[in-house]
């Protein structure tokens, strides 16, 4: 066996992505697992259990193991990773033992969830782990310079949790986070479409809905419709029903306005000098959020700072994880290609 592997991963509440030294990302797939319920082995991971989730019967069972940002079920994250570095291991001619780790977490993460990310990547005999914030991995993958001496702003709506915050000098100098993103939006329209039109719906449906017709714009010219299928709670029969665009805008604006709270209380946090150079610089933002339509307008109405879209805004965070993995414990030095 050779050298080991720079590893980093993105391990999201909706994707999990791997990022690996010399590579690039070779991982891109749904946090899904799915297990046979008789012998509890998994069964499919990735795209082909998400292809599952909403259709599955009494023998098998399909796992999303985090929530909100948060590892809610150990055991299936270490499937999950097991899969993707046996996968690394069978690939090249390196040492999975020899490799250093990196796992990115939400800014809000508690030390004891931190140390169980920690414990998880020494479990999988990877001797070196780290976990870093995911808004600074995804602001470096953006092409913000963290490591100068000047302010930057980036708000990252991920799947589980939406993290906002100031970073300079290599690292976070203020943030907050929140536990409304992508998950709870779809959530959020699977209650109302149970409530406004009697119909059950799933995560894929609500998903869907949300991709189609998403917008924060106030202005709609046309107010587009989509046609769902769900069951009836009328008669439980499969039925089928055309759901507004502007009913999906009043949802999303009211999930934003938390969002914007968090935005607000950060800018009012910032120090003064950092506050100009924000104001210079303009707002980054990252995560599957960045794509619905009319984002970037909505937040420069509601701080009147220039907002800009990441390149890469799902991918991002494991493309920063490369400059992260490089400087590995000194994060004031900016790392020499």
């Amino acid at each position: 066996m050779g050298q080991g592997y720079k590893i980093g991963v993105d391990l999201g509440t909706k994707n999990t992505i791997v990022y690996v030294g010399g590579k690039g990302i070779i991982y891109n797939e749904p946090t899904v697992v799915a297990f046979d319920q008789e012998s509890k082995k998994p069964i499919a991971i990735g795209h082909s259990a998400s292809e599952m989730l909403g259709k599955e019967h009494k023998k098998v069972k399909v796992v999303k193991p985090l929530d909100g940002g948060v590892i809610s079920n150990l055991e299936a994250t270490k499937i999950i990773l097991s899969f993707i570095f046996n996968k690394i291991q069978e690939d090249g001619n390196g040492d999975i033992k020899k490799s250093t780790l990196l796992i990115c977490c939400p800014c809000d993460m508690t030390s004891t969830e931190r140390e169980a990310l920690e414990k998880l990547g020494t479990e999988l005999n990877i001797k070196d782990v780290f976990v870093e914030q995911e808004i600074k991995a995804g602001a470096i993958g953006a092409g913000v310079d963290i490591f100068t001496a000047k302010g930057s702003l980036v708000i990252d709506i991920g799947g589980g949790s939406t993290d906002v915050g100031v970073l300079s000098l290599g690292d976070l100098v203020i943030a907050e986070s929140i536990r409304k993103a992508g998950q709870y939006i779809d959530n959020e329209i699977i209650k109302y479409v149970k409530v406004h039109y009697g119909m059950i719906i799933g995560e894929r449906t609500a998903e869907q809905i949300k991709i189609n017709l998403g917008t924060l714009r106030k202005d709609i010219e046309e107010d587009k419709e989509y046609s769902f299928a769900g069951r009836s709670l009328e008669n439980n029969l499969p039925r089928r029903k055309t759901i507004k665009q502007s009913e999906i805008r009043n949802i999303l604006v009211r999930i934003f306005d938390s969002i914007s709270t968090k935005v607000i209380n950060v800018l009012q946090g910032t120090p003064p000098e950092l506050a100009a150079d924000i104001l210079e610089n303009g707002i980054v933002i990252n995560g599957g959020g960045a794509l619905i339509d009319g984002v970037e307008e909505y937040f420069e109405t509601v701080t009147g700072i220039t907002t800009y879209i990441s390149k890469y805004p799902l991918t991002s965070i494991a493309e920063g994880g490369k400059t992260l993995l490089k400087n590995r414990g000194n994060y004031l030095v900016k790392p020499i290609d």
